[in-house]
């Protein structure tokens, strides 16, 4: 799978060296927890995470992030129309889901 992402970056011209498999992890936690409104612990259990539930932390850091913006409608997100948001203050980019 990484090698075939990997290609698919090159291809569009993206230097795919500083990206790897984990984005796909916090993107497949929010899928669950909000389309399919998986339950918390049963994330929990598909990712292997926190069997007793003892540090409820690390699942929370994949539903949620300061750089989220829980009023944007999912349909905004891929809207090439929609102005910058502020720069990440991590990578300076100033994309949508930054």
């Amino acid at each position: 799978f990484l090698k075939c992402f990997r290609n698919n970056m090159l291809d569009v011209g993206i230097d795919p060296r500083s990206y790897g498999t984990h984005l796909f992890c916090r993107g497949g936690c929010q899928y669950l927890h909000i389309e399919l409104q998986w339950p918390i612990q049963n994330i929990c259990d598909w990712g292997g995470w926190a069997e007793d539930f003892d540090n409820p932390g690390t699942i929370f850091k994949y539903l949620l992030s300061w750089l989220d913006n829980p009023y944007a409608q999912r349909q905004e997100f891929f809207d090439v129309t929609r102005p910058p948001s502020d720069p990440c203050n991590h990578c300076g980019r100033t994309c949508h889901c930054a």
